[in-house]
């Protein structure tokens, strides 16, 4: 009786490196954009900054400038989570011999 051996699986090649990364910040950049932007509808980055740190002296303008980065933050670990759990499984969890 002749032994089956399993069929090899496909596997999608590795991405570039640039492509991983564009594919991180960029829908992380558009959501931050889109955040800030409806966040500050609403909120006043003068009375943010009274509220939050009155000592410190931060323009509107550095104030708009602080959220986004922090927005870009918060959505680029999203996206970058979001990449971790979508990686195939099968390049990183090789069969023991």
């Amino acid at each position: 009786m002749a032994k089956l051996e399993a069929e090899p699986r496909f596997d999608h090649p590795p991405r570039p490196l640039v492509q991983r990364i564009g594919a991180i910040l960029w829908p992380s950049f558009f959501s931050a954009g889109v955040g800030t932007a409806v966040f500050f509808a609403f909120v006043d980055p003068l009375q943010l900054r009274d509220i939050t740190f009155p000592e410190v002296a931060i323009s509107r303008e550095a104030g708009y400038t602080i959220a986004f980065f922090l927005f870009w933050a918060a959505t680029a670990g999203s996206s970058l989570f979001t990449w971790i759990l979508l990686r195939p499984a099968s390049r990183y969890n090789q069969p023991l011999p």
